[in-house]
């Protein structure tokens, strides 16, 4: 069988006819709206089609002409090219052509693109070079409701922006009733001398239009009592839903990678004994780290008597739509970012749900007729839930916001309008911490070129500054490959069933003492050198051929920023060193890693477990990590994670504490117990 490529006979069965969405009967309402209106609201819920029509709507009304673009943005990668084919096909074109979208280093748009889907922060980030975004006509900023950090920021540039360029339109869409918070966020402080014969300032600016989302009933059944572990309840719960319900797929909502991955495979492995009259159960995936390819097989239609069952993150609570969904197992959980500004660190958390994502959930169940939702949790236990979950505004680590509005000239961060103001503990947290990586000198003003270069990287602030420390250190070839194989967001190993023991004897060969960047390296230098002209050596040794080739496509990425900014990497010269001075290249990396991530430093205890530096919190090795049950006395790492009560750091690498006085002076004071 041929490969998938993602033209439009890929998704045969992915989108009813656009003539039978709820939003069909509200085309030209909607464009004598936007028409009339600089800024719209339109409230409906998820799967009313108002993400994959309005922009039809727009582009045939015209709003596409003299070369301009209709921009759509997503909070979440998943969604904006999900979204982005689902359009290109219905329009009958080639993705990339007319239909495009944009995510961090995926760019799938060309010159003849009239509407772009891409992320919200990537619309951000061309606001470094296009402060007033003069290529989009429309900007329509889709599940604002998910209130993500991009979106909130994203909302305040096109306030901004908006008084610059009257005939802009934007458009923002939510699924929830926060449509009120909107109007009053973009008609305060205009000047009321602007105003027409209208009474009110807000009739002439903004408007609000809703559309009805035509659902089937739900019913929600709750547990008598909690369970005790919500993904092997969620198991059962598949399984008793085969074997006791009518027709229709299973969605099951469960917090992150791991436990969906270990969720798949344990669901193929017990349906294997399934007696063959319930039919088949098809376990798929679907969270931010797989490939587009990947994502997209969730909306296969599958051959008749297969009932498919997807695992997925909060993904599918609102961006995207699948098709043919009836049952809804729901766990009452999502990972959420939480950060400690007293220890500086930031970790995903799973994180009871709120009654807003709980009933986008269940809505699910109901799209194509009446369906079921199973929450694995009491009904008291749904009445404590909170109404909303907290914007991710005040809960996150804010320093790459602020070096990119420092960078787009809003120097005076405390007077940007924001939707929800930051806590004053947050932005000085970030404050400090880009002083100490250089990025803002004491006045808090950009430094150049360090801290607008740092801005423009597509990385975090603590791997653009150790990309940009790697030339000084000669190993700039080296720490490119480790920002590239760092920004993969999932694992470069895989196993299949039964197969543990042997990946990890396959990681042990490209294993080095010294912790996981390093190997990460080797496996890198591996595949470029074997993995990619023979197709046997990613299988043999456990390897993920398709994160090993965008790893590929992510470094000449970066490489292309840095040749941007005259700094060039010269490949030869790293090849001819490797087998110089070894020793001395794993130091200078070792240091480099130092100079930016000094911030997240710990010191192994006589119990094998981490504290950081505050000697605060406990912090455990991923097991994952090569630094898991082996011997360190300092280390840098790169993210921290929640796993049940435990806190884990991921890509580990031993340091010296020397360095993190020489590197972070800005930031660490030796005390006298010392």
């Amino acid at each position: 069988m041929a490969d998938f490529s993602l033209d439009s006979s890929f998704i045969p069965a992915l989108h009813k006819p656009s003539a039978l969405l709820p939003i069909a009967k509200h085309r030209e309402s909607l464009l004598y709206v936007v028409e009339t209106f600089p800024v719209t609201i339109v409230i409906g819920q998820t799967g009313s089609g108002k993400t994959t029509q309005l922009p039809q709507y727009l582009d045939s009304a015209g709003w596409c002409a003299d070369g301009k673009i209709i921009a759509v943005t997503q909070p979440r990668r998943v969604a904006a090219t999900t979204v982005a084919v689902r359009v290109a096909e219905e329009l009958g074109c080639e993705i990339g052509k007319e239909v495009g979208y944009s995510i961090r280093f995926e760019d799938l748009t060309s010159s003849s693109t009239r509407i772009k889907f891409m992320t919200d922060g990537l619309l951000i980030r061309e606001a470094l070079v296009d402060p007033l975004l003069t290529r989009y006509s429309v900007i329509m900023v889709d599940e604002a409701h998910e209130r993500s950090i991009s979106t909130d920021i994203l909302l305040g540039l096109l306030k901004k922006i908006r008084r610059k360029r009257p005939e802009l339109r934007i458009i923002i869409s939510s699924a929830t009733l926060q449509a009120e918070q909107y109007l009053q966020f973009f008609t305060e402080g205009e000047d009321s001398s602007q105003s027409k014969e209208n009474d009110s300032l807000a009739n002439d600016i903004c408007t609000i239009v809703s559309i009805e989302g035509r659902t089937f009933p739900v019913d929600v059944l709750y547990l008598e009592k909690p369970a005790e572990d919500y993904v092997e309840k969620a198991i059962e719960t598949v399984f008793d839903i085969h074997s006791q319900e009518g027709e229709g797929d299973i969605l099951v909502f469960l917090t992150g990678r791991e436990e969906i991955d270990n969720a798949v495979q344990a669901v193929s492995e017990r349906a294997i004994d399934l007696n063959s009259r319930l039919g088949r159960l098809q376990p798929l995936p679907l969270y931010a780290g797989l490939s587009t390819e990947q994502q997209m097989y969730v909306f296969d239609q599958l051959p008749d008597g297969t009932r498919k069952v997807v695992f997925s993150t909060n993904i599918a609570e609102a961006s995207v739509t699948i098709p043919g969904i009836v049952y809804v197992i729901d766990t009452g959980f999502v990972k959420l970012r939480a950060y400690d500004p007293r220890t500086g660190i930031e970790s995903l958390t799973a994180t009871p749900v709120s009654q807003a994502s709980a009933s986008q959930r269940a809505g699910r169940a109901g799209r194509t007729k009446p369906g079921k939702c199973f929450r694995l949790y009491t009904e008291d236990d749904y009445q404590s839930l909170p109404k909303a979950n907290v914007p991710e505004i005040q809960r996150s680590n804010l320093a790459p916001v602020i070096l990119q509005l420092k960078a787009l000239g809003i120097d005076n961060i405390v007077r940007f309008d924001f939707l929800t103001s930051p806590p004053a503990e947050l932005v000085a947290k970030a404050l400090e911490l880009l002083y100490s990586l250089g990025a803002l000198d004491e006045y808090a003003k950009l430094t150049r070129p360090l801290g607008s270069r740092m801005a423009e990287l597509a990385v975090e602030p603590m791997m653009a500054k150790t990309l940009l420390s790697a030339e000084s250190f000669g190993c700039l070839s080296e720490i490119l490959t480790i920002a590239a194989m760092t920004s993969l967001g999932g694992s470069v190993w895989f196993h299949h069933e039964g197969e543990r023991k042997r990946m990890e004897s396959s990681r042990r060969k490209f294993a080095v003492e010294e912790g996981d960047h390093l190997t990460l390296l080797n496996v890198y230098q591996a595949f470029v050198t074997k993995g990619k002209k023979e197709a046997k050596f990613c299988h043999d040794h456990n390897l993920n051929y398709k994160s090993l080739s965008r790893a590929v496509s992510i470094r000449a990425q970066l490489k292309r920023y840095l040749e941007r900014f005259g700094i060039t990497v010269d490949e030869s010269l790293a090849s001819r060193e490797q087998g110089a001075d070894n020793n001395k290249k794993t130091e200078q990396i070792r240091r480099c890693l130092t100079a930016g991530f000094f911030a997240h430093a710990a010191r192994m205890q006589p119990d094998g477990t981490f504290r950081n530096v505050e000697g605060g919190t406990i912090l455990h090795a991923h097991p994952s990590s090569l630094m898991f049950n082996r011997k360190a006395d300092w280390v840098i790492f790169h993210e921290v994670m929640e796993a049940g009560e435990k806190k884990m750091i991921r890509d580990i690498t031993k340091i010296e504490k020397d360095w993190l006085l020489e590197y972070g002076a800005e930031f660490y004071t030796v005390s006298k117990k010392g």
